[in-house]
């Protein structure tokens, strides 16, 4: 690790009991270990979260841009009668 700063944190008992566990059982060999694998996954989380929701964004500006509503109903049987029109009998 090239670079490091040390700061402290406050955390339940529980997720300290959590810490020295995962230590314990030799899956990290220190609680800075387990608490910097963590904020990847958060941060892999919230990268993710912020991916999807720009996509929504996109998706819900297309729809708004795509013309007036129409009832689903509407467009159902419109469906349902160009699949009927294209279907040779």
């Amino acid at each position: 690790m090239a670079q490091v700063e040390k700061v402290s944190i406050a955390i339940t008992p529980e997720m300290a009991a959590m810490l020295r566990r995962a230590v314990a059982s030799g899956d990290y060999a220190s609680s800075s270990e387990v608490v910097r694998e963590a904020l990847r996954d958060w941060k892999e989380r919230r990268t993710l979260r912020n991916e999807a929701i720009a996509e929504l964004r996109q998706l819900w500006d297309e729809g708004l841009a795509s013309g007036e509503p129409v009832e689903s109903e509407d467009a159902l049987a419109r469906i349902k009668a160009k699949i009927e029109a294209a279907t040779p009998r």
